[in-house]
């Protein structure tokens, strides 16, 4: 995972995905979430297919680039093992999203509500767990006026920040979890009346307390 082409690989495969799935794809495909699990935008099947694998090697030249222009460059050599680790995570997770939305694309269902969460509270998790070997810098990690002009503070910020990003994917899980509760108390709303009315035709009326249960039904004059 430290490797400086991991990225190439992951952009390989996901290409190879996107051309084994793009006869198989609708003319349109959702490529973006909200919050509920519900797709709200879409794209064609061609852009679908080919965003991902171009970010994913956009992403790789970048991270090679980066260490070159730093400003603190020197501070690389000291956790250059730690900043590919992140690096190849993040271009991981890249192309896991890009293959939920090829899968979603081909009919597969694709909890997004309750994956994304967790997705990203495993990120973080992870990298909270590398932050305190991150030496200080100016395109990773804390980034803020006061941490890029002292180490002390640099130090004590990803300390504190490492903790933080440990609870992450606990926070991720439980709010996938309230999201799908929302979404069943919604559903049981909707469905309530029609119940009730199903009840009522045919003679079953529910009782305070003890559910539905047999009963003579009424009928009008």
């Amino acid at each position: 995972m430290r490797s400086r082409w991991f990225g190439l690989v992951v952009a390989a495969l996901a290409a190879a995905v996107s051309v084994w799935a793009y006869p198989l794809l609708p003319a349109t495909v959702a490529t973006h979430w909200n919050l509920q699990g519900t797709p709200d935008g879409y794209s064609g099947r061609l852009w679908a297919v080919a965003v991902m694998p171009i970010v994913i090697v956009g992403l790789t030249g970048l991270f090679r680039v980066l260490p070159n222009v730093d400003p603190r460059r020197e501070n690389y050599t000291k956790f250059l093992d730690t900043y590919w680790l992140i690096a190849n995570v993040v271009l991981a997770f890249a192309g896991v999203a890009h293959a939920l939305i090829v899968a979603n694309g081909l009919g597969y269902t694709v909890q997004v509500d309750r994956l994304l969460p967790v997705g990203i509270g495993l990120l973080l998790a992870f990298l909270g767990n590398y932050l305190t070997r991150v030496e200080p810098n100016w395109f990773v990690g804390i980034r803020t006026p006061w941490t890029l002009s002292s180490d002390t503070v640099w130090r004590r910020v990803h300390r504190t920040g490492a903790g933080s990003g440990a609870c992450a994917c606990p926070r991720g899980y439980d709010r996938s979890r309230s999201r799908r509760r929302d979404r069943l108390h919604d559903q049981e709303r909707r469905t309530g009346p029609r119940r009730h009315a199903d009840a009522a035709a045919g003679g079953r009326w529910p009782h305070p307390g003890r559910g539905h249960h047999r009963g003579v039904g009424t009928h009008g004059p």
